[in-house]
């Protein structure tokens, strides 16, 4: 120990975190692609409505539910770096598996190209045949790219785990977790504009490669920090401070001892991590696949117009504010002297309370999109801040050899409320607009949305409330 005391420590903890920042933006990429396709290129080929694009989304989610649950306990068996390589092989290949969709479909219905499609109206069965055979196409292609998707943030949030101590996890999470919003900011800039020069087709495709070219710097920078030439000692002994506290050395101590997936949800702190992600996720990803269809169909926005490619991206620029989330708990950490888990709920308190403004979105738009725009904006940034502790907690409860698998059970939660959601918002907004629903004084597509809106605000204090239920005080597990 004297000697790494004077040698200056590597940072090589930073190039990984990068690398896990990359795949995560590649990986919202890929799943924003539909989203920013559908309305104005999907929709009109297919003779998609509301509840077609919603059961796609909810399906999707679902999967990526189910899939979490495995993909945790795959990561733990195959280990952090060969499994992240099956994760995003796997969405990748799924990724450009969508541009065969199209094809697919004209040669089941038996028209020989996208316009034939496209003319189809007055003939109602086969308007119906199209739409269901896609629907099927795409749903086959989305269960792919869930599947590897669903490996994302178990083998994230495990080389975090190895590469960084305690309290410093909420914060490298939150910078690869940025990549989440980084993704969803460069989407609308390149995948409307690939797919009005190229087809939508071409966008899926581009987009998708971007997965195989992570995997080859993947092989060649990733080994574990024990075994990584580019570590010293003095980064090695940083990593591992958190070793110092006897207690967590008797409990990662104890290699024979792994319970099974079973077991794991005999833990109140598995239902405290459940609580949190199940209702929180399905309202991010509310946020990333409609509001797409929120500015076009609210707001009468094309999605290669400028200003929808802005308002986007102002949107998600603000999202980036939640970089400064993941510090919070550090700062309740190292001043005022608090566990990781009681800082991490103080900081996930206090952005519990941004996504109310979500209440004002429908009624000030009526002056405005840039208010939906800039609210949403800010509640999004509460949630990725949320996302990054919440993905912490996990390291402060748990023994390294269970992050996974309960990153993965905690994402299957997330998935199943998510399907919920998508679906839900699909019939509603079609109910919306075909009955002329009204609600707090709005009508058709408007009301609906209110109801969403209103949903979203208060998701994150009941979550939170469910967690400090399950584990009122910071108890580590022991194994």
């Amino acid at each position: 120990m004297g000697s790494t005391n004077n040698q200056k420590a590597t940072s090589y903890r930073w190039v990984i975190c990068s690398l896990l920042f990359f795949a995560t933006t590649i990986n919202y990429l890929d799943r924003q692609v539909l989203s920013l396709t559908w309305e104005d290129f999907i929709r009109p080929e297919f003779h998609w409505t509301n509840s077609h694009y919603g059961l796609v989304g909810g399906l999707f989610s679902l999967v990526y539910a189910v899939a979490m649950l495995f993909a945790g306990r795959t990561v733990d068996w195959l280990d952090t770096k060969r499994g992240y390589m099956w994760s995003i092989g796997v969405w990748s290949v799924g990724a450009c598996v969508h541009a065969l969709c199209g094809v697919a479909t004209e040669w089941v219905v038996g028209l020989p190209d996208a316009e034939s499609m496209r003319a189809v109206i007055d003939n109602v069965d086969l308007v119906a045949k199209i739409a269901n055979v896609s629907l099927t196409f795409f749903i086959i292609a989305r269960c792919v790219l869930a599947v590897g998707e669903a490996g994302n943030f178990p083998a994230a949030i495990k080389a975090t785990a190895e590469y960084f101590p305690k309290k410093d996890r909420a914060y490298a999470t939150s910078i690869f977790n940025a990549g989440s919003t980084i993704g969803a900011l460069l989407a609308p800039f390149t995948i409307p504009t690939l797919a009005a020069k190229f087809g939508w087709e071409a966008a899926f495709i581009i987009i998708g490669a971007l997965g195989f070219i992570w995997m080859g710097f993947w092989q060649f920078l990733y080994k574990k920090p024990d075994q990584n030439p580019m570590v010293n000692a003095a980064e090695l002994a940083y990593i591992n401070s958190d070793n110092d506290a006897p207690k967590v050395e008797v409990a990662e101590s104890a290699p024979e001892k792994k319970p099974t997936l079973w077991q794991c949800f005999g833990y109140r702190q598995t239902w405290a991590f459940i609580s949190g992600k199940a209702i929180a996720d399905g309202v991010w990803w509310f946020y990333l696949f409609w509001m797409p269809s929120y500015l076009k169909n609210a707001c009468g926005m094309s999605s290669t117009s400028f200003e929808f490619q802005l308002a986007l991206g102002v949107l998600y620029l603000i999202v980036m504010i939640s970089l400064v989330g993941g510090y919070l708990p550090t700062i309740f950490i190292e001043k005022f002297g608090m566990n990781p888990y009681a800082g991490r709920m103080r900081a996930m308190l206090i952005f519990a309370f941004f996504p109310l403004l979500a209440l004002l979105a429908q009624p000030l738009s009526q002056y405005s999109y840039w208010f939906p725009v800039v609210i949403v904006g800010i509640a999004a940034a509460a949630h990725q801040s949320w996302s990054a502790n919440i993905f912490s907690t996990v390291g402060d409860m748990f023994p390294k050899k269970m992050i996974a698998t309960i990153t993965g059970i905690g994402g299957m939660a997330g998935g199943i409320g998510s399907f919920g959601i998508q679906t839900g918002a699909g019939v509603l907004f079609d109910h919306a607009e075909q009955s002329n629903m009204a609600f707090m004084g709005y009508e058709g597509i408007e009301a609906g949305y209110m109801i969403a809106f209103s949903f979203c605000a208060v998701a994150y204090l009941i979550s939170w409330a469910a967690m400090k239920a399950f584990v009122p005080k910071y108890k580590p597990i022991e194994l």
